[in-house]
């Protein structure tokens, strides 16, 4: 019995070169905090998140909503980022709200 023996036009676009190859890594899945503020605006959301554990990107939406419907840009900047550094998704309703201007949240009178 023969063999016949055809080769692969080349080696790089074989099967198994392409079953071997290694695959370019993804993207970190929780770095969301690329937008302005660096290394400031991180260390400020994780005291945050220290603070007020797993609710804390729901009170910086509070504080970011409270500090828009109060008028003070500057404030509602600064939540705004760490919110979106602690969760981009509550951050991006939160941006959606301040375009609309829907009603506000009841904010206390002091924190103290």
């Amino acid at each position: 019995m023969t063999f016949h023996f055809a080769a692969s036009r080349s080696a790089a676009n074989s099967p198994l070169a392409r079953v071997f190859q290694r695959r370019r890594a993804a993207p970190a899945a929780n770095d969301n905090c690329t937008s302005g503020g660096g290394d400031h605006m991180l260390h400020a959301a994780l005291r945050h998140f220290a603070q007020h554990g797993l609710g804390a990107a729901r009170e910086a939406r509070r504080q970011a909503e409270c500090a828009f419907f109060a008028g003070d840009r500057e404030s509602y900047d600064w939540w705004l980022g760490v919110c979106r550094a602690l969760d981009a998704r509550i951050a991006r309703s939160l941006e959606d709200m301040a375009r609309d201007g829907t009603a506000p949240v009841l904010c206390p009178a002091s924190d103290g």
